[in-house]
């Protein structure tokens, strides 16, 4: 591993999607600069989308043409200056929607580290008009093939870059920092609401997943009284007693682990098989017992009768809710588990020094 006193100091430039609203930026980089400058990487943030332009974006559904103009201009400022750094380190992709050439060009002569978290690759090759797919639909993996190193929340993620033709990849699971997340939980933190409570954290881009919760939950409401708390959107559903706070980095820790049970519905599609489970990883540093659908890296982290049930279809979410919400030792027992699992694979305390070694290891080797 890098050793934190014998290196020589790496100045990188991370080029982020977002802010520290965006919960991918936030993770696969903000939440990792104390930690690396602890191995004498000194990393300047460049934010494509700041918070001011996100928190619009989810109320107008996109951005203004004033927000684009400012982000681009600051990327391409940011790009231009880039080879007075050893390593560029870019979430996803520098410049989104942009052709593959232009890209190239600012990236020419530059080392540079892709880091993906999502199957974002799929907004092109997926998408509903064909000539998009056929303008933009390999432009990532373009991005891949020349990157020094593709890092990779999941396996689903890795593969594509590997498909692409990129000579080094590796997985690195988004993960929490146990600083945040203390266990056991103190008295205050720990206070339970007096019902059971079913927890979901996300955002307004998320929330329509848990329209595949709406028939289980309601039919838990014939045997049990319960709150179902959201975090981060907003939901109504008959007959469910709901609750819906918004999302805070300062709150967000006391709100799940005030719950009871976690879950993680998704549908089954290429773009759920690149999501990386991070509210799972949310709800087990918490210890709390999970739901989730069997999609993608959620089968990894999922592990049915020890730390949660994979649930498909409305039958399977209802028997494993009721399940736990009838037996509040299972739910001790299983949050226990999971709470051993991100101490050991799912936090910042492990896998820092990893990526640390990564992101040195590709401004020097040759």
């Amino acid at each position: 591993m890098a050793s934190q006193n014998t290196t020589l100091p790496i100045r990188v430039l991370a080029l982020t999607r977002y802010g520290s609203l965006g919960a991918s930026s936030r993770m696969r980089f903000l939440q990792y600069l104390p930690e690396l400058s602890k191995f004498g990487i000194d990393v300047k943030v460049q934010i494509l989308f700041d918070d001011r332009a996100l928190t619009s974006r989810y109320k107008q559904r996109r951005y203004s043409f004033s927000a684009l103009l400012r982000a681009f201009y600051h990327r391409l400022a940011a790009l231009r200056a880039a080879t007075h750094f050893d390593l560029l380190w870019i979430e996803k992709e520098a410049l989104p929607w942009w052709p593959q050439w232009a890209e190239a060009f600012f990236l020419r002569g530059v080392r540079y580290v892709l880091d993906y978290d999502d199957a974002v690759f799929h907004i092109y090759d997926h998408h509903r008009l064909p000539i998009i797919c056929w303008i933009f639909g390999k432009r990532l993996d373009s991005l891949m093939r020349h990157a020094h190193l593709v890092v990779s929340g999941n396996d689903y993620l890795a593969q594509r870059s590997k498909d692409a033709g990129a000579d080094w990849v590796e997985e690195l699971p988004t993960v929490i920092d146990l600083v945040r997340y203390p266990w056991p939980q103190s008295p205050e933190e720990a206070n339970r609401a007096h019902k059971p409570t079913i927890v979901w954290i996300g955002s307004p881009s998320t929330v329509s997943y848990l329209e595949l919760l709406r028939e289980p939950l309601q039919r838990l409401t014939q045997n049990h009284d319960f709150v179902f708390r959201v975090i981060g959107g907003e939901v109504s559903i008959p007959g469910v007693s709901v609750e819906c706070f918004p999302w805070s980095e300062q709150a967000e820790v006391a709100l799940i682990a005030a719950a009871d049970v976690g879950v993680m519905p998704l549908m089954d599609t290429p773009w759920e098989r690149g999501k990386c489970g991070y509210k799972l990883i949310q709800y087990m540093a918490c210890g709390l017992p999970v739901v989730a659908s069997p999609v993608g890296f959620n089968i990894r982290i999922v592990q049915p009768e020890v730390n949660g049930y994979l649930a498909d279809g409305v039958c399977s979410w209802t028997n494993a809710l009721d399940r736990l919400l009838v037996d509040s030792a299972l739910r001790a027992r299983m949050g226990a588990a999971g709470r051993q699992l991100i101490e050991t694979s799912y936090c910042i305390q492990v896998t820092g020094s990893r990526l640390a070694e990564l992101l040195r290891l590709a401004a020097t080797k040759e």
